[in-house]
C-alpha cells in the first residue's frame, strides 16, 4: 500500500499544479524584472554611444526616460511578482499542512505509527513550509533563467564570443550546482529527522513531567532528551556545513565565471571590436550576471531541503491505516442499542463474550487492567481483534467505517485531555448544538465545582486542564462524555481520582441519566463498586475469560477474584 501512496516528486508536482496561476504570474513578472534588470547596462552603453560621446543632449534626455521607464517597470514587476510567488509559497505550505493533519486525525489511524507527536508536528511545520519555499524557489528559478537569457542575448549582440561564453557557461554552473546540492539534500532529511525526534522526546517529557517528579526519574529523562539534542545538533551542524560548502564553491564557481567574462570584454574593448559603451555595458551585464548565478546557488539549496522536506511528508501521507476502513452496509445504518463481542481473543485476551441490550447500564469487571485497554481499543476499533466477532446491532464492526461506528460508540478513557479554553467549551466539545450542559454537570458531580471556579463556566482550563487538579478533570472529561450523549458510552474507569462521596454520586447520576433509556446503551468497564452496584448486570473476565454476568452483588458472593478484584 505504501508503494501506490504519495511520494516525494508527487507532492512537489500537486503543489505546482494547485499554484500554478500565481506561480506562472510570479514567473512571468520575475522575468520581466530580470529582464528589465539586464537592460539597464545595455541602455547604459547606449547613453554612452549615442548621447554622451556624441554631445547630444536631446538624445540623452530621450534615453534617459526610457531607462527611466525600464525602471518603472521592473520596480512593478518585483514589486507584484514577488507577492505572486510568496502568496503561492504560503498557500503551498498552509494546504499541505491541512493535508497532513486531516491524515493524521483520519478515523482509520497509522499516521502516527514511529512517530512520536513532537516529530508530527516538525514535519507539520518545518517540512510543509520549506516544501511551499519549493514554489518561491522555482519562480526565482524561472525569473534568474530569464535574466541569464536576456543577458546573454545581449551579450550576443555586442560580441558572439562573450554571447557564447555566457550560454555555454551558465548550464555548466547549474549542474556543478546540482552536483554541490546533493550531499545537502542528504544532510537536510537528517537534520530534519533529528530535529523531530527532539521535539517529540520533549513533548512527550513535558506532558509526564509530574509522572516523572513523583517517580524521581528526571535525571533519566533529562539525559534521554540532551542525547537527542545533541544528536539533533550534530545533524544540524553537518546540514550547515554542506550548505556553505555548497554556497560557497558556487559563489566561487560564479565568480571566477564572472571574472572571465570580464577580462574577455575587457581585452575585445582594448583590440578596437567593441565601442566604449558597449565595454561598460558588457561589463555592467558581466556584474548583473552575479545577482542571478547567486540566486541559483540559493535555489539549489532550497530545492534540496524541499526534496527532502517533500518526501517525510509524503511518507506520513502514505502511512497505511491502522484499521481498514469499512463500507455502509446494506438497510438501515446501526441505532447502536445491542453491541456483542463473541469469542474475541487477543493480547492477552482468550476468549470474550458480552452482549448489551438496549437501555442496559452494562458493568465490566476485568481483573487484568492491561486487558481493560485491549478491549477499549477493540470497542473504539482502534484496532480489530485477530479472532472472534465484534457486532453493532449484528452488523460486523469491521463492515463498519471507523468515523460512522465512533460516531454511535464513544470511548472514553479515565485519562482523556482536557483542551485549550473554558470549562464550558470542553464540555461542549461533543455536544449537539445549544444542548443543556447542566444535567451532564450534574450526572458527573461536576456542577458543585464549577460553581466553587472564580468564572463558573468561563473559567480558562489551561493547556490540558493542567490549571485543574486531577479528580477536577476527570468530572469535566466524564462531563464531556456525557454531554455529547452518543447510542453507546463505554466509560473506562472515569472515577480513579475522585473521593468515595463523590464518586457515589456520579454513580447515582450516571444512572439516572443513561439507566432505562431505550434508545441509549452504557458500558462502564471499571472495578469501582459503586459504579458496578448501579449497574444493570457485570460480566467478570478473569484470566482473559468471560466467567460470569450477574448484579453486583450476586457476584460478590459467587466469585472470589470478583471479591479481590473490585472490594480489595
Amino acid at each position: 500500500m505504501r508503494g501506490s501512496g504519495p511520494t516525494g516528486r508527487s507532492v512537489l508536482g500537486g503543489m505546482v499544479r494547485g499554484h500554478w496561476r500565481k506561480l506562472l504570474v510570479g514567473a512571468v513578472l520575475g522575468a520581466g524584472h530580470q529582464a528589465g534588470e539586464a537592460l539597464v547596462p545595455v541602455l547604459i552603453g547606449v547613453i554612452i554611444d549615442r548621447a554622451v560621446d556624441g554631445g547630444d543632449g536631446a538624445s540623452l534626455v530621450r534615453w534617459l526616460c526610457v531607462l527611466a521607464a525600464v525602471y518603472l517597470g521592473l520596480s512593478f514587476s518585483f514589486r507584484w511578482g514577488a507577492k505572486a510567488r510568496e502568496d503561492a509559497a504560503l498557500d503551498a505550505g498552509h494546504e499541505l499542512r491541512l493535508r497532513l493533519v486531516g491524515r493524521v486525525l483520519h478515523p482509520g489511524g497509522g499516521a502516527e505509527r514511529g512517530h512520536l507527536p513532537g516529530a508530527l508536528t516538525s514535519i507539520a511545520t518545518e517540512d510543509t513550509r520549506r516544501v511551499g519555499s519549493v514554489a518561491n524557489a522555482l519562480v526565482l528559478g524561472v525569473s534568474v533563467l530569464a535574466g541569464l537569457l536576456v543577458g546573454a542575448v545581449m551579450l550576443l549582440r555586442i560580441s558572439l564570443t562573450l554571447g557564447l561564453l555566457v550560454l555555454v557557461g551558465t548550464p555548466l554552473l547549474l549542474w556543478l550546482g546540482h552536483l554541490l546540492s546533493k550531499p545537502l539534500e542528504r544532510h537536510s532529511a537528517a537534520e530534519q529527522e533529528r530535529a523531530a525526534h527532539a521535539s517529540g522526546v520533549a513533548a512527550d517529557l513535558v506532558a509526564g513531567l509530574r509522572v516523572l517528579k513523583g517517580i524521581g526519574a528526571v535525571p533519566a529523562a533529562v539525559a534521554r532528551y540532551r542525547r537527542g539534542s545533541r544528536a539533533a545538533l550534530a545533524a544540524t551542524l553537518r546540514s550547515t556545513r554542506a550548505e556553505a560548502w555548497q554556497t560557497g564553491l558556487t559563489t566561487a564557481l560564479t565568480g571566477v565565471f564572472i571574472a572571465v567574462v570580464a577580462l574577455i570584454g575587457g581585452r575585445l574593448g582594448v583590440q578596437g571590436e567593441i565601442s566604449l559603451g558597449e565595454l561598460v555595458s558588457a561589463v555592467g551585464l558581466a556584474l548583473f550576471l552575479l545577482g542571478p548565478l547567486a540566486g541559483l546557488a540559493w535555489i539549489n539549496a532550497e530545492l534540496a531541503q524541499g526534496r527532502a522536506s517533500a518526501a517525510r511528508v509524503a511518507a506520513v501521507l502514505a502511512a497505511p491505516p491502522a484499521i481498514p476502513g469499512g463500507a455502509p452496509p446494506a438497510g438501515p445504518p446501526p441505532t447502536g442499542h445491542v453491541l456483542r463481542l463473541r469469542g474475541v481473543a487477543g493480547e492477552g485476551l482468550r476468549h470474550l463474550d458480552l452482549e448489551t441490550t438496549p437501555g442496559e447500564v452494562l458493568g465490566v469487571a476485568l481483573t487484568d487492567p492491561g486487558h481493560a485497554t485491549e478491549l477499549l481499543r477493540w470497542l473504539g476499533r482502534e484496532a480489530d481483534p485477530p479472532s472472534g466477532a465484534a457486532e453493532l446491532d449484528g452488523v460486523p464492526l469491521t463492515r463498519l467505517d471507523p468515523a460512522a461506528l465512533r460516531a454511535t460508540v464513544l470511548v472514553a478513557a479515565h485519562d482523556a485531555d482536557l483542551f485549550g479554553g473554558t470549562v464550558e467549551a470542553n464540555v461542549a466539545a461533543g455536544a449537539p448544538d445549544g444542548a443543556d450542559l447542566a444535567p451532564a454537570l450534574a450526572a458527573a458531580g461536576a456542577d458543585e465545582m464549577v460553581r466553587s471556579l472564580p468564572r463558573g463556566l468561563a473559567t480558562p482550563v489551561g493547556e490540558r486542564g493542567r490549571s485543574l487538579s486531577g479528580g477536577q478533570r476527570q468530572r469535566l472529561a466524564l462531563a464531556r462524555a456525557l454531554a455529547a450523549d452518543p447510542p453507546v458510552l463505554v466509560l473506562h474507569d472515569p472515577t480513579t481520582a475522585i473521593d468515595a462521596v463523590t464518586e457515589a454520586r456520579i454513580a447515582a447520576g450516571l444512572r439516572a441519566l443513561r439507566g432505562g433509556r431505550p434508545d441509549r446503551t452504557t458500558l462502564l468497564i471499571t472495578t469501582s463498586p459503586a459504579l458496578l452496584a448501579v449497574s444493570d448486570r457485570v460480566v467478570l473476565i478473569d484470566e482473559g475469560r468471560t466467567v460470569d454476568a450477574a448484579p453486583h452483588h450476586v457476584l460478590v458472593e459467587r466469585h472470589p477474584a470478583y471479591r479481590e478484584a473490585v472490594l480489595s
